[in-house]
């Protein structure tokens, strides 16, 4: 049968975001499995999976608000911008907790952020990680991001923890690099955790071993999430069989109110049929994505 569904998994350090996948591809027998948004080697916690015909929700969950826990620590930037790479300025200072907090104000809100040279981001066809290890590196883009909320929870010199709200695209570790500029001092990543993506936090989460032990009993699909709890933001269309038809035909249907945006549209069973966009002056919904299993 067919898997359909969310699963969140609590990554450990160690395995890429696609390592996570391939494995749970290999271990479900599911051959349709993604993930939205990725989290480097280095980092732990929140990878959310899409399986079957789920995996065409990623583009909404890849582009969701993130919290991450992070530990920055002073006194020596690397290439990489984290604890892995070569160091490029290693200065032994410490910043004071009062010029910490001065800086941290000029990171809150919309900035400007410019991606780590070593990152996944595509420059003609090419990851710029590959590029800089081939002794090619290039000057990435900048891009706006948002960080809402940054709050330093602890400061231990050299080491500050932080927590970290911030939009789809934000790069932890070109904001330690930035704020090691900032102060003067130089700074790295030296530990990340992602503690929720969209709406899904660790609670929501199984670790990876767990799941693979479930995988190998053929237990797993316990961890299976329901594709309709992936947009909780979205309202809910709860469709007639009529409407059901309609809707997996690719035709509109009527609406009793005002909508705007999209909703998400349920079969009579609770299970999600498709995405909606309001059309036609808001007057009816047309199906925007018809998941199929």
């Amino acid at each position: 049968m067919t898997a359909f569904g969310i699963i969140v998994v609590d990554k450990p350090l160690g395995p890429s975001s696609h390592d996570v996948v391939e494995r749970v591809r290999s271990g479900t027998g599911e051959s349709k499995v993604g993930h939205a948004g990725t989290l480097d080697p280095r980092a732990s916690g929140v990878l959310v999976l899409c399986l079957g015909p789920a995996t065409r929700l990623s583009e909404y969950l890849s582009s969701s608000t993130k919290v991450y826990e992070a530990v920055v620590r002073f006194g020596k930037a690397t290439e990489t911008y984290d604890s892995e790479g070569e160091p490029n300025l290693q200065t032994g200072k410490v910043p004071s907790a009062g010029q910490i907090e001065e800086a941290l104000e000029s990171f809150r809100g919309e900035i400007v952020q410019k991606p780590p040279p070593y990152s996944a981001v595509k420059v003609k066809g090419k990851k710029a990680y590959e590029l800089a290890r081939e002794g090619k590196p290039v000057a990435l883009e900048p891009r706006t991001v948002t960080i809402y909320t940054l709050e330093a929870h602890e400061f231990r010199p050299p080491d500050l923890s932080l927590r970290i709200e911030c939009s789809a695209g934000t790069y932890i570790r070109s904001l330690a690099n930035d704020l090691g500029e900032a102060v003067s001092t130089g700074a790295h990543l030296a530990a990340l955790r992602r503690v929720r993506a969209g709406p899904f936090s660790l609670a929501d989460a199984v670790d990876l071993l767990t799941l693979e032990s479930a995988m190998s009993d053929g237990s797993w699909r316990q961890y299976l999430r329901p594709a309709a709890e992936a947009l909780p933001d979205l309202p809910i269309i709860r469709l007639a069989e009529a409407e059901l038809e309609r809707i997996r035909n690719g035709l509109t249907i009527p609406s009793e109110t005002n909508p705007h945006g999209l909703a998400r549209a349920l079969a009579p069973s609770g299970e999600l049929v498709a995405i909606l966009e309001a059309v036609g002056d808001a007057q009816e919904w047309h199906p925007r994505k018809v998941f199929r299993a």
